[in-house]
């Protein structure tokens, strides 16, 4: 069984003293982080509830494949039901694994190629993407193409979701490309948009029944879907904006590298198949661990997701929380370096 490491792209991570950082940490997450350290996970996300305003929490934890999943707060907040890790989640970013392990698949194939530019697979955008000629495919799947990323755009709206992919596509169509391939990396949800495209093209039929074929049926992930429109809505956990009342469930985010909707259990034997190497074969693995990471957050409005595993403990850790906006984010990340030491200490 082949275990892999952590693998980090295009990421600069800089550590400042606690002292300084109290001085740019909201109070509320400087007291979320400096709270006592309960003895239990389950502790942990009940806290996080009650003492820290977050609506629901489902957390997974796989150490050396024994699982145990738990939860706290509500699914759906108006009608007062529990918080259920068997509930699917809207796992947005974390979509993006599944896009590239799906990619790094097609290469080994022999059906893509990591060297192909952009104006190659996509020649209808030659004109309207700068830098076309130049960009490759794997620019396009590390975020070093330079591409905008449309979600950026002032005419996006989430309030007013683009109705198609390639009304999403056009809000970023014959803008300045935001540097030169290559040259660094910058998060682009529009790489991804393309991606799909491209593999869409490639097989001569949707991507996501690739993916299903590929990975959803070898491993059994049988609470894994592509789009939010396969599911039925009640199955879902409901997602809230902090300071706006509605369920945010009903929007349907249906662009590749954000779509997929999940139960926490799926991700977890998705990440480990990932990190162990029963996904992939030997060749696929060489692809992959030059292309792409191995694990991944999420966000969408009204769902936060981060899903990580560590090699030094062979621990899956996944967090799914139905509430965004504000400093949830920053408890989020909190919540998971404080289950980390949880579970180190149990």
């Amino acid at each position: 069984m082949k275990k892999r490491g952590k693998k980090v792209i295009g990421v600069m991570f800089v550590t400042v003293s606690l002292a300084i950082s109290a001085f740019f940490i909201p109070w509320n997450l400087l007291s979320m982080r400096l709270s006592p350290l309960p003895d239990t996970v389950q502790a942990e996300i009940e806290n996080s509830v009650s003492q820290h305003g977050l609506d629901g929490v489902i957390a997974y934890i796989d150490e050396a494949g024994e699982v145990s999943t738990y939860s706290a707060g509500y699914n759906d907040r108006d009608e007062k039901t529990k918080a259920d890790p068997d509930s699917l989640f809207k796992i947005a970013s974390i979509s993006k694994l599944y896009m590239a392990v799906a990619a790094a698949k097609l290469i080994d194939e022999g059906n893509l190629s990591l060297d192909d530019t952009l104006s190659r697979m996509l020649p209808e955008y030659q004109d309207d993407i700068q830098y076309a000629d130049e960009i490759t495919l794997q620019m396009l799947i590390q975020h070093r193409s330079g591409i905008p990323n449309f979600v950026d755009d002032p005419n996006f709206s989430w309030n007013n979701l683009p109705t198609n992919v390639d009304d999403a596509l056009a809000l970023i169509l014959g803008e300045d490309a935001n540097f030169k391939p290559d040259a660094r990396y910058q998060y682009s949800n529009t790489n991804y948009l393309l991606l799909a495209k491209i593999m869409d093209d490639s097989l001569g039929y949707p991507h996501n029944q690739y993916i299903n074929d590929k990975i959803l049926i070898p491993l059994q992930l049988n609470d894994t879907y592509y789009y939010y429109s396969e599911v039925n809505p009640e199955d879902v956990m409901s997602g809230y904006y902090v300071g706006y009342e509605p369920d945010l469930k009903p929007s349907d985010y249906f662009i590749p590298g954000g779509s997929m909707v999940a139960s926490i259990t799926d991700v977890g034997v998705f990440i480990r198949a990932l990190n162990d190497g029963i996904l992939l074969t030997d060749s696929e693995e060489e692809i992959y661990s030059e292309i792409y990471v191995y694990e991944h957050t999420g966000l969408i409005p009204g769902y936060q997701s981060i899903a990580k595993y560590d090699v030094e403990s062979d621990r899956v850790i996944i967090i799914f929380i139905n509430t965004s906006g504000v400093d949830s984010w920053g408890k989020m990340e909190i919540m998971y370096k404080r289950i980390v030491r949880i579970s180190a200490n149990n």
